[in-house]
């Protein structure tokens, strides 16, 4: 590994300079792979068969909800290549300069829990292993793969870009061909007379499903997409950006869906231990000699995933106005996934609830700022004017009403329309659905309001930010300007 990637790096929010823009289109299939191939894809297997569906019906939106959710995180990746700065600098152009910190804000509190759940489903894999090898998977076995876990996943945040891309191609090969591996043990265990017996479901329920993966999955990256782009020349191919990012997202996660419902679909027994719990469940069905290489491409996924979520939530909160280096606001949000992580591995009775309500409620406002970030890319014909991201006298101003409020009403429509019996303190949502059943109609778990939040966001800005957009563009570009790191500690 080189010494670049070894050293800690520099830029934050700033616009990465042009002697700094490298690589191309292809290299992004790598970190978007390696953060994708997790255990928790078998997992979400059985959970959309829990909507009561088919195999037919759940792996069609299963791959469907996969690839337009990670469609969009392609979509937003263009930015990055655009404008040479983080996702969240970049909706400046949206919001305005400090408007931008509402979604930077959200942002920030996704990524953070993001990256606490993907730890804690490490440690507790670590110790559900080792058990089984008969060496404990007890209170000090959590401890120590905690601290090492969480050890990594910030040190790896901490030292940033060049380390994350060097080392998610070595985590590409390893976990891909270990996954291929324990694919073929537990393919014994399938059972596809029983799988395709399953009776169909209603279409509130395949909407339902095909909503859930979609905000399990690519929802929960968008907001981080041009983070990993922004370094590329601006002479890469657009459709190159797009088309690596779907591909390094979508296949690992489309490939251990489909068979974590064939293998969830199979057995009752089985499908409930997959849905409690896909390592246990996995290390009953693997032969033990093989439960090694299975820790290893187990937490090899989730560390991956955990160490781009917190090396985002650092942009982010730094988006939000932390004024430090990069460095510091990953360590900050380390602690926070630490004491997160403590609390759930060592605390909480309950993880899967809190986490599946914490995904639907923060996924409904992420929706309508995704909505207006991809019509805004959308509407631009021209790169962003990067040095007018940090001057809210620019042509981007200071606050931008018109996106704030469509994030306000998207997000008020939309936990209007999804509902959260798993979780108590979420019961208050779910306040519209009156009209089609309530919260005990048919459409009450299908979760309407993630995508309805996405269309208002998305249909909203393509007819009110339009004129403003244009207006932009109008503005002759100011050249020679760069915006250093240094310089963007004072202003975000």
């Amino acid at each position: 590994m080189s010494d670049a990637a070894l050293s800690v790096e520099a830029n934050g929010i700033n616009q990465i300079a042009e002697n700094e823009r490298k690589g191309t289109p292809r290299d992004l299939f790598w970190p978007w792979f390696a953060a994708n191939v997790s255990v928790l894809g078998v997992a979400y297997g059985s959970y959309v068969l829990g909507f009561a569906i088919s195999f037919w019906q759940a792996a069609l939106v299963g791959v469907l909800g996969i690839v337009l959710s990670f469609l969009l995180v392609g979509i937003i990746s263009i930015a990055g290549k655009r404008g040479s700065a983080p996702t969240m600098t970049l909706t400046r152009a949206a919001f305005g300069v400090r408007g931008g910190r509402l979604p930077s804000f959200i942002s920030w509190l996704l990524t953070v829990g993001w990256e606490t759940s993907l730890v804690v489903v490490a440690v507790l894999a670590t110790a559900t292993i080792l058990d089984r090898l008969g060496a404990g998977g007890g209170t000090a076995t959590k401890v120590v793969a905690l601290i090492v876990i969480v050890a990594l996943v910030a040190l790896g945040g901490a030292l940033g870009f060049n380390l994350i891309m060097r080392a998610q191609r070595w985590i590409t090969w390893i976990a891909g061909a270990l996954t291929v591996v324990y694919l073929v043990f537990a393919a014994d265990h399938v059972d596809f007379a029983t799988v395709s017996g399953l009776p169909g479901g209603s279409t509130a329920a395949v909407i339902g499903a095909l909503v859930f993966t979609m905000t399990g999955f690519g929802l929960g990256w968008v907001n981080a997409a041009a983070d990993y782009s922004r370094y590329l020349p601006r002479s890469a191919s657009t459709r190159g950006v797009v088309l690596w990012t779907t591909l390094g997202s979508s296949l690992p996660p489309v490939i251990l869906l489909v068979f974590g419902i064939l293998l969830a679909g199979s057995s009752k027994d089985l499908n409930s231990a997959i849905g409690l719990d896909p390592v246990g469940a996995l290390t009953t069905i693997l032969p033990t000699w093989f439960l090694v290489p299975f820790a290893v491409v187990t937490i090899l996924g989730l560390v991956s995933g955990a160490i781009m979520d917190v090396y985002s939530s650092g942009l982010a909160l730094l988006n939000v106005g932390l004024k430090a280096p990069r460095w510091v606001a990953v360590c900050i949000d380390s602690t926070l996934m630490l004491i997160g992580a403590i609390y759930v591995v060592f605390v909480a009775n309950d993880f899967l609830g809190p986490f599946q309500g914490f995904l639907i409620t923060l996924g409904v406002p992420i929706a309508a700022w995704c909505g207006i970030f991809v019509a805004d890319i959308l509407l631009r014909k021209a790169d962003y004017a990067e040095a007018e991201l940090f001057t809210p006298g620019g042509r981007y101003g200071d606050v931008r009403w018109t996106s704030v409020g469509l994030v306000v009403v998207g997000s008020a429509v939309g936990w209007g329309l999804v509902t959260n019996t798993m979780a108590s303190w979420l019961d208050w949502q779910g306040y519209l659905l009156g009209p089609i059943g309530g919260k005990d109609g048919d459409w009450a778990f299908a979760n309407l309001g993630v995508i309805v939040s996405l269309a208002i966001g998305f249909i909203g800005y393509l007819l009110l930010g339009r004129g403003a957009v244009r207006a932009q563009e109008r503005i002759p570009a100011v050249t020679g300007s760069v915006v250093t790191n240094a310089q963007t500690e004072g202003v975000s």
